[in-house]
């Protein structure tokens, strides 16, 4: 099975599907024409909306790609925890001058109509974030040639994943940017992730369904690290994020490196799931305060954010970054996986000749 996954791209390097604007068809068909795996993120565009990217997909690119789901959200959150949130934002809406968004936007994320499409139409590739889709999601796109994969930040979610009948599993680790992919928002677990190149080893040993690495990987050597622990492929997000074709905004490429932003943190401020970003005012503000409740935090404080990328605030827009965030290069999407396997290729050469001493 890992043969049938690296099989589809020549380089052991996907790109992280990043929702938000992100992960525009431009990267992802320059990553899969380089060799990697381009992914298109599906998670809060419409049905339509995901069908229109893997049309401009097909028309840049003839390659494998793939194509990022997010499952449904129980309901679990508090509405009163929500309103007091909601209340605490006010000065920010004022601030920016706009409404607060309304938390009641939806929890499925249009999954049902988006899947429908993938086997209407099928693609290469499925991801999914959030959770483990049904057994009968996964088998139906099995059925129309789609290979699988899905998120666990534990053993215990790659187990779930492996059982689902997933034919991989997305070893996640704490030090990745954006949004935890945990299966269940367990706010008593916050802060209690495991660090890639453990979890790596760990699912490796638990599951029988091949392993891609993701979080913080930003080196070839990295990338050497994680498949030596085991993985088949590494999955990089950050180090996308401040190439040309990126469609995250300036401000945010910019944040990556700059040293007014020294650190990230996981925070609930923006969405209400744990997720790291940059370290700016809104979430140093209003992290301790937000409450577990995905997506309602999400849609409640889209209008701010997106009326600060606006007002060029970066200060109250969600810099979502992974650890290594430092290391970022702004390249061509297509010349960083060219940089990446050569650092790869050289690292492997550096430990094929340390075992020959």
């Amino acid at each position: 099975m890992s043969s049938v996954l690296t099989e589809l791209f020549p380089h052991p390097i996907v790109q992280a599907p990043m929702a938000g604007g992100v992960s525009v068809p431009q990267l992802a068909a320059a990553v899969s024409e380089a060799g990697g795996l381009g992914f298109l993120a599906a998670g809060y565009k419409t049905a339509d909306g995901m069908y229109r990217d893997i049309k401009q997909m097909r028309g840049l690119t003839g390659r494998p790609f793939g194509v990022n789901l997010f499952l449904p959200q129980p309901e679990t959150a508090d509405p009163a925890a929500v309103g007091v949130y909601a209340h605490q934002l006010a000065g920010e809406a004022a601030w920016y001058e706009t409404e607060l968004g309304d938390p009641d936007g939806g929890r499925d994320d249009g999954f049902d109509a988006k899947l429908a499409v993938l086997l209407d139409d099928p693609v290469p590739v499925v991801s999914f974030h959030f959770g483990v889709p049904s057994r009968e999601a996964l088998d139906s796109l099995h059925r129309v040639g789609t290979f699988t994969l899905v998120t666990a930040t534990t053993t215990e979610e790659a187990r779930a994943v492996e059982r689902a009948g997933a034919d991989a599993v997305i070893a996640q680790g704490v030090e990745a940017g954006g949004h935890q992919g945990t299966h269940r928002d367990v706010p008593e677990a916050d802060g209690s992730g495991v660090g890639l190149l453990a979890l790596v080893a760990q699912v490796r040993e638990a599951v029988g369904i091949p392993v891609v690495a993701a979080g913080g990987i930003m080196r070839g050597s990295q990338i050497a690290a994680v498949l030596a622990a085991g993985a088949a492929a590494a999955q990089l997000g950050t180090a996308f994020l401040a190439t040309h074709e990126s469609g995250a905004h300036a401000l945010h490429k910019q944040a990556l490196t700059n040293p007014l932003y020294v650190r990230t943190e996981l925070t609930r401020a923006f969405s209400g799931r744990p997720a790291r970003g940059l370290v700016n005012r809104f979430l140093r503000e209003h992290g301790p305060y937000a409450p577990a409740a995905y997506p309602d935090v999400h849609h409640l404080t889209a209008p701010l954010r997106k009326a600060a990328a606006r007002a060029g605030d970066a200060q109250g827009m969600a810099l979502w970054a992974g650890q290594g965030h430092r290391m970022a290069r702004e390249l061509p999407a297509g010349r960083l996986v060219e940089v990446l396997v050569a650092e790869l290729a050289s690292a492997r050469a550096a430990l094929s000749a340390g075992g020959a001493r």
